[in-house]
């Protein structure tokens, strides 16, 4: 264990009545993942050597979003919901024999900083409360200040009027020293009107002790917490906005920076070309000098550079297009790896497929991979010809070289080079389609 370790609990046991809602309050959404995730990537910029998240409502959905968000993270069960130092007092089980930094982070407020974090877990101070300056402190705790640190915070409610002119405001958030955690958090009282034991009590605690407490500050908007629906939608502009404002830093081009839509682990190479309106959903690279035409939604998909997508294509979970691959519109693609060169024009289904270097496929194309109980693959060769309106019934093979006829079912494997046609004889009938007109006509004069 490095004498600069770091562990970090994060409190996400709250039921969060105020969202009107079934679902646990961090597990509500923003920038496509779920508010305990953004917290989760916040701990792990600091490299910790543990991370407890402390459940509660809902703990059994929590912890397999945890599990699937972090699978290093552990998670401890606050049964009862008996303030913030209660529910630190759930994650000592798990840093029993931990020497370094604890610090502690809430589920529900996004927007903490990577700077911020690690100014927090490197103070020198024995306990240290991150804060703000408030533009309208309102109702917040406020944190007094004298030359010798941070020397108590102060609940709205309990303020005095000079107090209460104090614009430095308490985030909750801090970090302090393992072993000082252990000493004081058991000396947390819950005599006060709620009935609760809260983790601003340590502060007072510690200088008792005649340890230093201090104050690292940041943006206001840092300390966003989320406990409404509103509030989830003020910060869901705020997170897009960071997300296009980085994205443009980063030298990529945005049409229209206000109709894209980032996801939290979206990742954009430089010289790459965004459209209007376009969403990327969880889990999408777009590499260096790609370029996504308008109307597209992503997620969960590789674009490598060179190629095109869209307008109005759609990429699901599994597709990987390789270099100069072009996707038109009305195109979906999922779980298919269409390699180097491939073109995929327009009105066309690829699912649970390979597609080989510079093949075409036609408009209208469908790989039918589900039976209704399965899936199959079909694999289509290098520089093949799929013919528009083909019916790629799988698992089939199409090889190397290969050309299916327009309108063709193909239910048996292509050999290299061979062309397939799958479709019924075409039969002429002169002069039928008029002679049956008139009789359909005929017929519905007599009605």
């Amino acid at each position: 264990m490095s004498e600069n370790a770091v562990a970090v609990v994060i409190l996400a046991a709250g039921q969060g009545s105020r969202m009107q809602s079934d679902l646990p309050k961090v597990l509500h959404r923003l920038g496509g993942a779920p508010l305990v995730g953004h917290a989760l990537s916040g701990a792990r910029s600091l490299e910790p050597e543990q991370v407890i998240v402390v459940t509660g409502h809902g703990s059994e959905a929590v912890t397999r979003a945890v599990a699937k968000l972090d699978p290093d993270a552990q998670c401890v069960l606050q049964s009862e919901q008996l303030g913030t130092g209660h529910a630190v007092q759930q994650a000592l089980p798990q840093l029993e024999g931990f020497q370094g930094k604890v610090v502690i982070l809430y589920g529900d407020t996004p927007f903490i900083g990577e700077d911020t974090l690690a100014a927090l877990a490197s103070h020198t101070a024995d306990l240290v409360v991150l804060g703000f300056e408030a533009e309208d402190p309102g109702r917040y705790g406020r944190l007094v200040v004298t030359d010798k640190g941070l020397e108590r915070i102060v609940e709205y409610k309990d303020a005095d009027a000079a107090t209460r002119q104090i614009v430095l405001c308490n985030s909750g958030v801090m970090a302090l020293d393992a072993d000082l955690l252990r000493l004081l958090i058991v000396r947390l009282s819950d005599d006060n009107a709620a009935g609760e034991y809260y983790l601003t009590d340590l502060v007072a605690l510690a200088r008792a002790e005649g340890r230093r407490a201090d104050v690292v500050t940041c943006d206001e908007e840092e300390t966003l917490g989320i406990n409404t629906r509103a509030e989830l939608a003020r910060a869901e502009a705020l997170f897009q906005a960071r997300a296009r404002a980085r994205a443009m830093e980063d030298g990529v081009t945005l049409s229209d920076p206000g109709s894209t839509f980032f996801a939290l682990d979206t990742v954009i190479g430089r010289d790459a070309i965004i459209g209007q309106n376009v969403v990327f959903g969880p889990g999408v690279t777009v590499e260096s000098g790609a370029e996504i035409l308008p109307f597209c939604h992503l997620e969960g998909c590789h674009v490598s550079a060179g190629a095109t997508v869209g307008p109005f294509a759609r990429l699901r979970p599994g597709a990987e297009l390789g270099g100069d691959v072009h996707v038109g519109n009305f195109v979906e693609i999922k779980n298919t790896v269409l390699d180097e060169g491939a073109k995929v024009g327009h009105l066309t289904y690829l699912g649970d497929a390979h597609v080989g270097e510079a093949t075409n496929i036609g408009a209208g194309t469908i790989t039918c991979n589900y039976d209704g109980v399965m899936k199959h693959r079909t694999t289509i060769g290098a520089r093949a010809f799929i013919g528009s309106d083909t019916m790629l019934v799988a698992p089939v093979t199409v090889g190397a070289d290969a050309m299916t006829g327009s309108g063709s079912v193909i239910t048996e494997d292509v050999p290299d080079g061979a062309l397939a046609i799958g479709r019924a004889r075409q039969a002429t009938k002169l002069g039928l389609a008029t002679r049956l007109m008139a009789a359909l006509r005929a017929r519905k004069e007599t009605r």
